[in-house]
Order: C-alpha cells, then sequence, then structure tokens
C-alpha cells in the first residue's frame, strides 16, 4: 500500500478510536435542449463542456470522432463518486475487527486488534506504515474471496455513515451517477479506478454505479488457488497499489489503452497522474477534478499543497465546484 493510503487508514483511526494531448478546455460552450442529461448539474461552463465534448466525439462527421471501442471513460470512487470523510473502507475495517474478534475473542489480546479495542492510537502513531499494514492484512487476508465478498456485503446491508446518519450506500453522488450514465448512453465504457482494494469496491461498483466487477480497477493483494477446495486464497501482500503513479499502470493493466474521459478529486494528489495518462491519448480528451468546497452540504477541504488544483490549472483540465456546479449533492433516498 502506498503512503498516502496508509495515512488516511490512521487518520481514521484517531477519528474513530488536447486532440490528443491538448486539454478539452478548447471545447466552446453550446446550448442544449430542454432533454436534459444532467438535471443534477447546473447550467454552467462545466455541464455545457461536458454535453459539447459528448456531441463532438459522438458525430461521425466530425474531426473530433471518436470510435466507439474507444470511448473509455475512468472515474476514481473515494470522494469522487462518493464520499470520503471519511474512508468507507476505513469504516469497514473497524467492522472486521469487531466482527473478527466477536468469532475469536482471543483476538482482543493480539494487535492490531488490540490497539483497536482499546483505542490505542499511540501504537498505530508509533507503528507507522508497519503498523497499518498489519491491520489491513488482518482484516483483509487469510481468507477465500468467497468469505471476503460475504464479509462486505454484510457490511454493506447495515452500515450507517458518520456524520450523516445515513447507509452507506447513501453518500453516492447524484450528479455523479447521472455523468456515468450520459457516457453510457453515448457508447462509453465507464470503469472504477480506485485506490481502494479492488474486491471491497467490486462488491457494490453494479449496484451503486451499474459498472459491473470486471471494469474495476484497484489495489490488489497476491493471490494464491487452493486446489483441495476450488478456491482462490487472499494471502498478506500487495501486489498493485493502484493510487498516484499506480493508477495509469492499474489501468493499463487491466485496460490496455489510455481513458479519453478521466475524472478525479482533489484530496492526496492521488488522481494526479490517471488525468495526465488521459490527456495523452492521441483522442480528444477530457479531465474532469472534483473540488470539495461545499461544507453545508458535503464537506470542504484541500490539500495543504493544492497540487492538485494546481495540475488542474496548468494542464486546461475542469475543475467542478460542487458548491456551484451541482444542484445536489446527494442520491435521493429509495
Amino acid at each position: 500500500m502506498r503512503k498516502v493510503y496508509l495515512l488516511r487508514l490512521i487518520i481514521l483511526l484517531y477519528w474513530a478510536m488536447s486532440l490528443g494531448k491538448a486539454s478539452m478546455a478548447q471545447y466552446t460552450a453550446e446550448s442544449y435542449t430542454d432533454n436534459d442529461p444532467l438535471p443534477a448539474w447546473n447550467n454552467g461552463k462545466i455541464k455545457q463542456a461536458i454535453i459539447s465534448y459528448i456531441q463532438q466525439i459522438t458525430d461521425s462527421t466530425s474531426t473530433h470522432f471518436i470510435p466507439v471501442i474507444d470511448r473509455i471513460a475512468t472515474f476514481d470512487n473515494d470522494g469522487t463518486l462518493w464520499a470520503e470523510q471519511p474512508l468507507v473502507q476505513e469504516l469497514f475495517i473497524l467492522y472486521q475487527v469487531k466482527k473478527m474478534v466477536e468469532k475469536k475473542p482471543a483476538l482482543k489480546n493480539q494487535q492490531p486488534f488490540k490497539a483497536i479495542i482499546e483505542n490505542d492510537t499511540a501504537y498505530f502513531k508509533n507503528g507507522g506504515q508497519n503498523a497499518i499494514l498489519e491491520l489491513v492484512a488482518a482484516t483483509h487476508t487469510g481468507m477465500t474471496e468467497d468469505e471476503f465478498e460475504a464479509a462486505v456485503k454484510d457490511f454493506f446491508s447495515m452500515a450507517i455513515y458518520p456524520g450523516r446518519n445515513v447507509p452507506v450506500k447513501q453518500i453516492t453522488y447524484q450528479p455523479q451517477i447521472e455523468l456515468l450514465n450520459y457516457l453510457r448512453a453515448n457508447g462509453f465504457k465507464t470503469f472504477i479506478c480506485s485506490g481502494g482494494t479492488v474486491e471491497f469496491v467490486r462488491s457494490i461498483s453494479e449496484e451503486l454505479y451499474g459498472i459491473p466487477k470486471y471494469q474495476v480497477i484497484g489495489t490488489t493483494f497476491k493471490y494464491k488457488f487452493n486446489d483441495s477446495t476450488v478456491t482462490i486464497m487472499r494471502e498478506p501482500a500487495s501486489k498493485l497499489s493502484n493510487d498516484k503513479e499506480g493508477k495509469p499502470v492499474g489501468i493499463q493493466m487491466h485496460i490496455g489503452q489510455r481513458p479519453v474521459f478521466a475524472c478525479g478529486n482533489e484530496r492526496s494528489g492521488g488522481d494526479i497522474a490517471m488525468l495526465k495518462y488521459s490527456q495523452s491519448s492521441k483522442y480528444p480528451t477530457f479531465q474532469l477534478l472534483i473540488n470539495h468546497d461545499d461544507a453545508a452540504r458535503e464537506y470542504a477541504y484541500q490539500e495543504k499543497d493544492n497540487a492538485s488544483l494546481k495540475a488542474a490549472a496548468k494542464y486546461n483540465w475542469y475543475v467542478v465546484s460542487m458548491k456551484m456546479d451541482w444542484k445536489t449533492v446527494f442520491v435521493k433516498e429509495p
């Protein structure tokens, strides 16, 4: 796991315990019909630019036309498709600790379980990355894929998101759901490219986003096939950290080509490499960065060095202001 992702875990523990290379800024805003494909987006520069881009790259008579086979879009998940204060996978780690200790009480006297149960933040502060890796391995490995998937589904069936007091499934962003649907309606294959572990995101990708498991890219562990039980076992070793520079690597391994549409968010600089990779495509591209600037409806936070916003300004990416560009933030309750 990369250091940034591990630091996110530490934060929760304290809390709980161009054509081608050019950007699509060249695409001028155009008027559009009353048949609004993005009703949760305010009418403005960003919304108009998205619609203009889609209109042009799907027009077979346009010099900007992109064949359907090459219409690939990648989206980060945490902070891009749903809220990340705290990260949902961090909540799952705490859930796993509780369930594992209930099943095997002796674990409460063993680290790292003991530190979680006793709210011993010093253990993780002093242990640093090794202590966090130990916690992730203890709660995510040593079981079959079927067992892990069952644990994740159980978590999502009852998990409540702190601060909002709603089921975790209700912290997805309505404007982004509309954007995913709009892209797919125009021939795009939409992929999630997350720093979270791949099986965790796959467990909810279809239900929440309409994205099948095989279109999810994420951090992966090493696996081993058990011939006697015909199962895949999760081993306590990381194979790919799908964050920062690891995201283009994950995209190449999984898809084999650059996305022409890429969307991330401003928090840790984790999506900069993915957006730059997208912008280097031979086709017209579109890069979108979500800025968390709405303390009233969501959260307001920024990177200390503003690396993502600086990159957006340098490379002419579109920056979405949650406060100004979205009519509504979260999905409506069912």
